[in-house]
């Protein structure tokens, strides 16, 4: 028996979170140096998340930056899409693992850059050998349908490997 489709709300959905600076050191911002980027991202019932800014930029290489934050939502995006894209055609996935990498390029000019892609490397287990044709064919199905990878306007490759569980 194939798994019911699912079917999602249609119009608009709403995401609110609060990001809250706490790299005040008593002068604020009146020196370049004299403050830290630290701050705290946080949402209704969930766990706060340290931020800071990139260690190349003054920030905390211990906290979350916001471009690992930005691969890492294209990095969750694609493989829910793609666990469900999975469950409903029948491969039964029994393991996921991503190393995903993106590459920003600052502007020569100085004050800003961006990033020229976001690069998934999936490392997905199946249950049975059957699967793994259509489990590494689904990768391709995922790019149309992740809102993350719609949004940005760099590309998001993905280079999966699929193998099936030791008996």
């Amino acid at each position: 028996m194939a798994p019911p489709k699912l079917r999602f709300m249609a119009g608009t959905h709403r995401y609110e979170v609060t990001v809250r600076w706490t790299g005040d050191n008593g002068p604020g911002t009146s020196d370049y140096r004299g403050y830290r980027r630290d701050h705290e991202i946080l949402g209704a019932g969930k766990p706060v998340i340290p931020g800071s800014s990139d260690p190349a930029f003054r920030g905390d290489a211990g906290r979350w930056n916001p471009e690992e934050l930005l691969v890492a939502a294209l990095s969750q995006c694609h493989m829910l899409w793609y666990l469900h894209l999975c469950a409903t055609a029948g491969v039964v996935v029994t393991g996921y693992a991503d190393t995903a990498a993106g590459t920003m390029t600052m502007d020569p000019a100085g004050g800003g850059g961006q990033f020229t892609e976001v690069v998934l490397r999936p490392a997905v287990t199946v249950a049975d050998p059957s699967m793994t044709g259509r489990a590494q064919a689904l990768h391709d199905e995922v790019g149309a349908l992740c809102f993350i990878a719609r949004s940005v306007s760099f590309p998001v490759r993905h280079e999966p490997t699929v193998r099936a569980s030791a008996a």
